[in-house]
């Protein structure tokens, strides 16, 4: 590797976050700092249950799919491994989603009980359709347990091939909420304080996230590491239409924010997006809209780049659009978990007078069920 991210970000404040004198945000923060309409709701802190269970354990976007020999050759089975052997979308290299172990239910014990994430099937004539319904904490605390119901085997292989992406987001958005429970009680409140006195917004970043820049609307943290190195950026600039959210203005208004605040290590180069890579699609967020963007970012005039994700959203109180943005810096690493831990972190983000970060909502029917008690 011949560049690293040091030089990146070179200019970035590596000492106690402190911003340079005759910055712009030393005017603009002071002078506008009377108009913004903040956030005026503090997290609520979630009420934490006493469990005798153990917790969840593996890593972060593990799969445990129960289902034997016989019926994994099946096209049932098939179509289960086509839908979950899905490459990460945004990413320069292949990369899949979720890594996959499979097991007969016969060998499901005590050891792999603990597993996060589980999939299992539940097929019966009792059922007239296909569905998926899941459960929460069975043998593990955070545990997610999924189950796929149907009347038959050709049954259920016909609705995951036309709902695989559902069983893929359901997923995502677990491993999400674990991660915003962790950035909950372990983020870095400087960030935090930096984002409010500029923006009238919270986020929680990773506390791994300790050095700073502030421009003009802008603000930067990074870990600044030459590899491994995960960023996150917030920008806002004034809401004018509905045609605000198009790919070619995204694309457009990210190249002149990037330009502007995160030069690069040689003379002249800077920050860009690689046009031809980004996908933007609508979404919500806490409930409202949101442009859900991700591509990839390289450096114009240096041999650096890498995906990034982010969102933007409407900030109707002060007539702006809110920009936050994670992108991951990782030549030699598999790039997965970084760009996912960045994502989670967006969704931290709350705007002025919106209501508290909630877990996603899944979609799926719940079973509630009693969590099988610890052997002793």
């Amino acid at each position: 590797m011949k560049k690293t991210l040091f030089f990146l970000l070179a200019i970035m404040l590596v000492l106690g976050g402190c911003q340079p004198k005759g910055s712009a945000s030393d005017a603009d923060s002071s002078e506008g700092k009377g108009r913004i309409v903040r956030v005026k709701h503090k997290a609520k802190k979630k009420k934490k249950t006493v469990s005798l269970q153990p917790q969840a354990g593996g890593a972060p976007y593990e799969l445990l799919v129960l289902m034997d020999d016989a019926q994994w050759e099946r096209p049932v089975g098939r179509a289960l491994f086509e839908v979950l052997d899905t490459d990460l979308p945004g990413v320069a290299q292949p990369e899949r989603q979720f890594r996959m172990t499979r097991i007969a239910p016969s060998n499901f014990g005590n050891m792999f009980k603990v597993f996060r994430n589980i999939i299992q099937t539940d097929i019966q004539t009792i059922y007239s359709s296909a569905k998926y319904k899941f459960t929460r904490n069975v043998y593990a605390r955070g545990q997610m347990v999924m189950t796929l119901q149907a009347h038959d085997e050709d049954q259920l292989a016909d609705f995951l091939r036309k709902n695989g992406q559902q069983l893929l987001d359901f997923f995502n958005r677990a491993e999400f909420n674990r991660q915003v429970e962790y950035l909950e009680g372990t983020h870095n409140p400087t960030v935090t304080e930096k984002v409010e006195q500029m923006f009238g917004c919270t986020v929680w970043v990773p506390v791994e996230l300790n050095k700073f820049k502030e421009g003009k609307d802008f603000f930067w943290a990074s870990t600044n590491r030459g590899t491994k190195d995960m960023n996150f950026v917030i920008y806002t600039y004034p809401y004018t239409s509905p045609k605000t959210f198009t790919l070619e203005y995204y694309m457009q208004k990210r190249d002149s924010v990037m330009k502007a605040n995160i030069p690069g290590g040689p003379e002249g180069s800077y920050m860009s997006t690689q046009h031809k890579f980004v996908d933007v699609v609508d979404g919500t967020v806490h409930g409202e809209y949101a442009q859900i963007a991700r591509g990839l970012w390289r450096v114009e005039g240096d041999h650096m780049g890498g995906p990034f994700v982010s969102h933007s959203r409407v900030d109707v109180a002060n007539n702006r659009v809110v920009v936050v943005e994670g992108f991951v810096y990782a030549p030699e690493s598999l790039k997965r978990n970084l760009i996912r831990t960045m994502e989670a972190t967006l969704y931290t983000l709350a705007l002025p007078n919106e209501q508290n970060v909630e877990d996603f909502t899944f979609g799926l029917d719940e079973i509630s069920v009693s969590p099988e008690k610890p052997n002793k």
